[in-house]
């Protein structure tokens, strides 16, 4: 029987999982996957702008990290459009430039704030996902439902702008409004999961599941699903390895769950795994005339 705080991160992590695979698949389809990384190293210094302003009042410091995060998205944006720069080298510039802010911020309120509120702070960068309470559920489990609504809501809309945005633009779709909204759900999740599994972290959940689940099926849907159902198992797998083994740090292992399944995908997958690709390639070999 699993002990209530360990139930409490169980469903708090699969439904961050399940919120990030699915969102994830969408930047990851736009060829878009780092702009969730940057987002949330670009997140910590709005973090800490915000503990300096209303100090550990958790609303306030979500708010920092979307407004600081969405600022280092527009900076890519910038920077894509009106200068040489290409988005590469832009999301490196942003990632590293705002993660630097956020750090020497960091530092600093450890310097001059002398009292407990500072405690705890260093979880944005590197996760606690042990110390997942229910109202962290909660915000969870609410920006999961907004999700799947705004994405049920716009899917056939979504699906065109990620295929061929040029003929989306064509058939008088808002693509400016569909990206910016795909944008801004990418930026609520990785708000809403920085403290349970950090700044470093939040990028695996939103692309291992997604790439994960392309190996699998070349239909939308399917991959959509199969991203959003990684996303949970990962979690779970390692919120209970973490429970069972007690020195294993939740945050990673959930990462390493992540990968190994990113890995069997990519290797047993019946169509697009490298085992079935080699055992293809081969039996066409043996039947090619000689």
């Amino acid at each position: 029987m699993l002990a209530y705080n360990t139930r409490i991160v169980l469903i708090g992590v699969c439904l961050l999982g399940a919120a990030a695979g699915l969102v994830g698949t969408f930047a990851l389809l736009r060829r878009r996957a780092l702009v969730g990384d940057a987002l949330a190293h670009a997140a910590l210094p709005g973090v800490c702008v915000a503990f300096l302003l209303v100090g550990r009042w958790l609303p306030g410091l979500l708010m920092g990290a979307l407004v600081s995060g969405l600022l280092g998205v527009g900076v890519i944006a910038f920077l894509r459009r009106y200068t040489r720069v290409k988005e590469d080298a832009a999301i490196g510039i942003v990632l590293s430039v705002f993660f630097g802010m956020g750090i020497v911020l960091s530092g600093i309120i450890q310097r001059t704030v002398k009292d407990g509120s500072k405690a705890g702070l260093d979880s944005y960068i590197f996760g606690k996902t042990v110390g997942m309470v229910l109202a962290d559920v909660q915000w969870i489990a609410l920006v999961a439902a907004l999700a799947l609504a705004a994405i049920l809501l716009v899917y056939k809309e979504a699906k065109l702008l990620v295929f061929d945005s040029d003929f989306a633009r064509v058939q008088g779709l808002p693509v400016a409004w569909l990206d910016f909204l795909l944008m801004a759900l990418l930026a609520v999740v990785v708000v809403i999961g920085l403290p349970a599994v950090g700044v470093v972290m939040m990028a695996a959940l939103l692309i291992l599941p997604g790439s994960a689940a392309r190996f699998w099926s070349d239909r939308f849907g399917v991959v959509l699903t199969l991203a959003t159902v990684f996303g949970a198992a990962i979690g779970v797998v390692g919120v209970l390895l973490s429970d069972r083994f007690e020195r294993l740090p939740t945050g990673p292992i959930i990462v390493l769950a992540g990968t190994a399944l990113f890995l069997f995908s990519m290797f047993c997958a019946p169509r697009r795994g490298l085992i079935a690709r080699w055992l293809q390639s081969r039996h066409r070999v043996l039947e090619a005339p000689t």
